[in-house]
């Protein structure tokens, strides 16, 4: 009966949903003050629907109920326990329950947290989170219930979870991107409210901020996560692979990006309304796009979930319909939210609008290169693969763009500045930084890289620039007593975008300067990769809780010095006998020693590939500086007290206006 209580909780949350859709929206119109209030609990019970239905799933997994399909198709009684609930979100039906179950859970919490908004402001956003909803529980309603049973004879054993699955990796990496990708929603409701009401003021821009960041940070971190554990888990030796899917994250994080900075232009100087509007519906669009992607069956992937082109033609007529609904809004109503306000070429602004035509670019790029192929079999012209380097070739000059205009726009001021004062500032960091980024590649490696060398220049531009910005808000009161005075707000922005700098720095040298030998290795063996020696050990045989391994040992050497020892494995998971490589790793700061396994060749011997990778955790140091930062910046109260002082007016309204009806 659990698996039935499951599938009722998740009727009555659509129920609710419906609900929720209408009520507050028609109050919102009509001046019903209790219609209004009912977003909230509607919200709130949506919420609770959905969680029971998904602690119904974990409880089949953990009693290995092979009665219910999805259970049968992603467990097995060998499958250690962690992985029986991580199991939960390892298909489709259940990575799609973990999807509304976040998307109703944004909505609690902007529920919950509404009582600072204006109520009729509030009852829209609800309202349009509320239809978000309809879509996604019709959907799994439809055609993908994951209480669906095999009966009268279920199955005595399941299938197992996909070995790629059984990883910590698997623990934290889809919450942390269905945070992200379903945070976004937040954003788009806060954009339909202001277009259906007219209406978009400074006051608006700071409340949705915090939401659009707080989704940010989510994705930001959710994608290192991702990107690391394709690194040690997939045996490919790199960290980001232009993989399609990876591409459906990448897309909204710019768009993200993007919008998180057009809304400081609009709180901060009342510009960009229409654009933040539309990017807002971009960002949330490309987040359904990207589902789109991983559950049509329209592309293959190690991250696709589903390949049953029905799914995908539910899932394409909800983005046409979300998509198509929401530009024609904006097309009735953005005249009524565009600015008027003008600004200097040399001021922050600009530099802002370069930021965003950069970020919207680069996610043009990704999207192009993504769908073409696709375009083309559809089109039954030929398939073709686009890889690494048309992405290369494209993203990175655009991604050495936005850093370098992100120097100049940490300097300037808002509104204008004179060219004498920009060049009095910048003149002495552009010497610097094209002298570091050079010596830095003529003395690192006996490689001269110019990309390099471009590369490391525009960290020095960028660390150089933020000093500076730092020198000048600290001018008047001296740099120790005018550090304590900048908010956590100013503190944020610098921590993400040295984040980005030190990203920079892991990618540029990770790409330009890794080494990698393959080689066939007899016990006993020693190869010489880089500034490091590696002797094979030899393999041998281990079990697992379902699997049977090949156990590699290699011992690693630096002039001499043993400094480690790296187990890389050959799994084999004896449910689905499906083969696995898990690479062996020896992280450092400043390099990772990385080993995987190949096939055996006959006399102990083993295909062996070495890697010496300077840097590279760089990276993943760099996206956890960048998702701080977002969080030291919302955590700023400075929004939250602006915001209720503006607010009183129209709470005092919405008061009044239910006084009347009594």
């Amino acid at each position: 009966m659990i698996p039935e209580l499951g599938l009722l909780a998740l009727i009555l949350a659509t129920c609710l949903a419906i609900l929720q859709s209408i009520l507050p929206l028609v109050g919102s119109f009509t001046g019903q003050v209790r219609w209004m209030q009912t977003g909230k609990n509607l919200a709130i019970g949506q919420f609770f629907m959905v969680l029971l239905s998904f602690i119904c799933l974990v409880y089949a997994f953990l009693t290995n109920d092979f009665s219910v399909s999805y259970v049968a198709s992603n467990s097995s009684t060998l499958l250690p326990v962690i992985y029986k609930i991580t199991a939960t979100w390892g298909g489709h039906e259940g990575s799609l329950l973990l999807w509304i179950l976040t998307l109703v859970g944004w909505g609690m919490a902007i529920a919950l947290r509404s009582e600072k908004l204006p109520l009729v402001l509030s009852s829209r956003v609800l309202a349009v989170l509320g239809m978000v909803s309809v879509g996604f529980l019709l959907f799994i309603l439809l055609t993908s219930n994951p209480f669906t049973r095999i009966l009268p004879f279920p199955p005595m054993e399941g299938s197992d979870l996909n070995p790629l699955l059984q990883d910590f990796g698997m623990i934290i990496h889809p919450p942390l991107l269905y945070m992200g990708y379903v945070g976004f929603a937040a954003a788009f409701a806060f954009a339909i409210a202001a277009l259906i009401g007219g209406q978009l003021d400074s006051a608006w821009a700071r409340w949705a901020r915090p939401w659009t960041t707080v989704a940010w940070v989510f994705l930001t971190a959710g994608i290192a996560v991702g990107s690391w554990w394709a690194y040690y888990e997939l045996g490919w030796g790199g960290w980001w692979f232009w993989d399609p899917v990876e591409n459906a994250s990448l897309m909204p994080w710019l768009s993200g990006t993007a919008l998180m900075h057009s809304l400081a232009v609009t709180e901060k100087r009342g510009l960009f309304k229409s654009w933040t509007l539309l990017l807002a519906i971009a960002t949330f669009s490309l987040s359904l796009f990207g589902t789109f992607l991983v559950r049509s069956g329209v592309l293959t992937s190690v991250h696709a979930f589903a390949s049953d082109p029905t799914r995908g033609l539910f899932i394409l007529i909800y983005l046409l319909v979300v998509v198509g609904a929401s530009l024609a809004l904006f097309a009735l109503k953005a005249p009524d939210v565009r600015s008027t306000i003008r600004f200097g070429l040399l001021s922050r602004e600009t530099l802002l609008l370069v930021n965003n035509v950069v970020l919207v670019a680069s996610c043009a790029t990704v999207l192009l290169g993504t769908m073409f192929p696709l375009l083309l079999d559809a089109l039954d012209l030929g398939m073709i693969s686009v890889g690494p380097p048309y992405f290369n070739t494209v993203f990175v000059p655009l991604a050495m763009i936005l850093a370098f205009a992100l120097g100049f726009g940490v300097i300037l001021n808002w509104k204008h500045n004179s060219t004498q004062w920009l060049m009095s500032q910048v003149r002495w960091i552009f010497v610097v930084s094209a002298l570091g980024g050079l010596l830095f590649s003529l003395f690192y490696d006996s490689r001269f890289l110019i990309s390099e060398a471009l590369a490391m220049g525009l960290v020095f531009w960028m660390v150089l620039a933020m000093i500076r910005d730092i020198q000048n808000k600290t001018r008047n009161t001296g740099l120790l007593q005018g550090v304590r005075k900048l908010k956590p707000a100013f503190w944020g922005m610098h921590l993400a975008h040295l984040g980005v700098a030190v990203c920079f720095i892991g990618v540029a040298l990770s790409e330009g300067y890794s080494v990698q030998k393959d080689l066939r290795m007899a016990p006993g063996q020693m190869a010489e990769v880089g500034d490091y020696a590696f002797r094979f050990d030899g393999v041998s045989r281990k079990n697992g809780p379902n699997y049977v391994s090949d156990y590699g040992r290699v011992t690693a050497f630096r002039d001499g010095r043993e400094i480690g020892v790296l187990n890389p494995e050959k799994r084999l998971y004896v449910v689905q006998q499906m083969p696995m490589t898990e690479a062996g790793i020896n992280a450092g700061l400043t390099r990772d020693l990385y080993v995987a396994l190949g096939e055996p060749l006959g006399d102990g011997s083993w295909a062996v590939r070495l890697y010496v990778k300077p840097f590279v955790r760089w990276i993943w140091f760099g996206s956890i500086l960048m998702s701080l930062g977002g969080l030291l910046a919302v955590s700023d109260r400075r929004y939250r007290v602006r915001v209720r002082k503006k607010i009183s007016q129209p709470r005092a309204t919405g008061a009044s206006l239910a006084g009347g009806q009594a």
